[in-house]
């Protein structure tokens, strides 16, 4: 191998889902986004509906259109009930902290990726910016992560095109590109498995979401995984 070679193979961008993947914060989360909902749209009650691997938008705009909001309205109640959603989980960051948890293995994972070079690593997720930064940072976990090269429900209700995004910040503000077999989605549900698989990208997906190991563990993704609690062989495929 060419030193070169060498040099690519060792480059790796990250790309980490938050919710049940990185973290899970309780049923805050949940809640902002019902309350922002009804807040918006003078409503007392929502459907309950899965949000695993949606982003934050479509999540709004499915509880809207659920409760009978016409879709028409959905342009100017889905910005309005998003920023009430964040008021509301900004002000509930110690509340994550206590009822949530941080994943088995992730805090000793990050520190050996970050301890890597040629390795970043930043967000990917259904989340508001905001949210995902309040999110991990409630766990204290917003130091590894390069927040402002990720990509989040901000970007784009449409998870597909949350990898395309990132890689054009992370050539943008770091000046670095990775060929597809460079770059890991990490993510516990099949919707990371088809934004990864949208953009030509690999993918890790962990059973350690709402829906457990069963909902991934017959995926077609580069690697299934119980959980990540096994360093070195979570480093042995991302970094292999």
């Amino acid at each position: 191998m060419t030193a070169r070679d060498q040099e690519r193979a060792a480059r790796r961008l990250i790309l980490w889902d938050v919710d049940g993947t990185l973290v899970s914060c309780g049923p805050a989360g949940r809640e902002a986004l019902e309350s922002g909902a009804r807040l918006a749209a003078g409503l007392t009650a929502l459907p309950h509906l899965p949000m695993g691997g949606k982003t934050d938008p479509q999540i709004v705009g499915e509880m809207l259109l659920g409760a009978g909001v016409e879709p028409a309205d959905l342009d100017r109640l889905v910005p309005v009930a998003l920023a009430e959603a964040t008021r509301a989980l900004t002000g509930w960051r110690e509340r994550m902290g206590r009822e949530g948890q941080v994943h088995p293995g992730i805090r000793r994972l990050l520190d050996e990726l970050a301890g890597r070079d040629g390795v970043r690593q930043t967000l990917l997720t259904g989340n508001v910016a905001v949210n995902a930064a309040v999110k991990v940072g409630a766990f204290g976990l917003e130091g590894y992560f390069d927040l402002p090269a990720g990509a989040y429900g901000d970007d784009s209700a449409e998870r597909e095109l949350l990898v395309p995004i990132a890689l054009d910040r992370v050539r943008e503000l770091c000046g670095e590109t990775y060929e597809p077999e460079q770059v890991w989605v990490i993510g516990d549900t099949a919707r990371d498995l088809a934004c990864a698989r949208a953009a030509g990208v690999r993918c890790l997906l962990a059973g350690t979401g709402r829906d457990g190991f069963d909902a991934v563990r017959g995926l077609d993704a580069d690697a299934v995984l119980e959980n990540l609690a096994d360093t070195a062989a979570v480093l042995g495929i991302l970094l292999g």
